[in-house]
C-alpha cells in the first residue's frame, strides 16, 4: 500500500542521515527484495513488512564506509487492519519526556526511547495510545500515528512536520487527497487544549490507515466523520 510513498520517505531519509549508496542499491533493487521474501515467508496476501537501513563496518561514529546496509521482515497481517474500528480508542497525554522539532524529528528511526516510553505510559494508563509532545509543548505525534482533528468548522487540522512528528506514509496519502474531496485542511501546531473542542478525531498511518479516536480525557468525539473519512480515502486503496 502506497509503495512510491514508502520508497519516496526512505530514501529522503538515506540522504538526510548521509549514508551513500552503490549504484544498484534503488527502490526497484529493494522492492524485488521484498517480493522475493513474502513469497518465501509465505505472507503474498496481506504482510507487514519493515525495511531498515543501518550502518556496517566500522565503530558507531567512524564507519569504514557509508554504503546501507539492508535487513527486510515480514508478518502476516489480519484484514481487519483495513477496516474502520468499531470501538474508539482511548487517548492519553504522555508529558514525562518530550521530543525535539528539529531536522531529525520526521525521520522514521530506531531511536524511539521516547516513543517506547510513551507506549509503555499507555498501557499503565490503560489508553490504546497516547499523545507526544515536542519542546515547545504542543503535540508531535502519537507513539505510532500521526493525530488529525475535525474543528468545529469541518476543517480536517493536524500538526505540521516542523512540530517534530514522523512524516507518515499516510498522512501524506491523506493530505495530498483530502483537498480533491473538498475539505478544508490545516497543517498548524494543535494545543491541547485543541482537542476539546473538536467534532471528530483520529490517528492515521500506513498499517492501519485511519482509527476512530473515541475518548481523550473527558472529551468524546463523534464516529460519522471518520467513517465517512475511511470511506473515502482508504477503502479505495484496500480494493486497488
Amino acid at each position: 500500500m502506497l509503495a512510491d510513498l514508502h520508497m519516496d520517505r526512505l530514501f529522503d531519509a538515506i540522504k538526510t542521515l548521509q549514508f551513500q549508496p552503490t549504484s544498484f542499491f534503488t527502490p526497484a533493487y529493494i522492492t524485488n527484495l521484498i517480493h522475493e521474501l513474502v513469497v518465501k515467508n509465505q505472507h503474498q496476501a496481506l504482510a507487514r513488512v519493515r525495511v531498515t537501513v543501518f550502518r556496517g563496518n566500522g565503530g558507531i561514529y567512524d564507519a569504514i564506509n557509508h554504503a546501507p546496509n539492508l535487513l527486510i521482515q515480514s508478518w502476516p497481517l489480519n484484514p481487519e487492519n483495513n477496516n474502520l474500528n468499531e470501538n474508539g480508542l482511548v487517548l492519553g497525554l504522555y508529558d514525562g519526556a518530550f521530543k525535539a522539532a528539529d531536522a531529525l524529528a520526521n525521520v522514521k528511526s530506531n531511536n524511539y526511547l521516547l516513543y517506547a516510553m510513551a507506549a509503555l505510559y499507555a498501557r499503565q494508563q490503560h489508553c490504546n495510545d497516547v499523545l507526544v509532545l515536542n519542546h515547545r509543548k504542543t503535540v508531535a505525534d502519537a507513539t505510532i500515528a500521526n493525530l488529525f482533528l475535525v474543528d468545529k468548522r469541518g476543517a480536517i487540522v493536524t500538526p505540521p512536520l516542523t512540530d517534530g512528528g514522523v512524516a507518515g506514509v499516510m498522512r501524506r496519502h491523506i493530505l495530498s487527497r483530502l483537498p480533491s474531496l473538498g475539505y478544508t485542511v490545516l497543517q498548524q501546531p494543535v494545543e491541547v487544549e485543541q482537542l476539546a473542542e473538536a467534532k471528530a478525531v483520529f490517528l492515521t498511518n500506513a498499517i492501519y490507515g485511519i482509527k476512530w479516536v473515541a475518548v481523550f480525557g473527558n472529551c468524546t468525539y463523534e464516529r460519522a466523520i471518520v467513517q465517512q473519512l475511511h470511506r473515502q480515502l482508504i477503502e479505495p486503496l484496500v480494493k486497488a
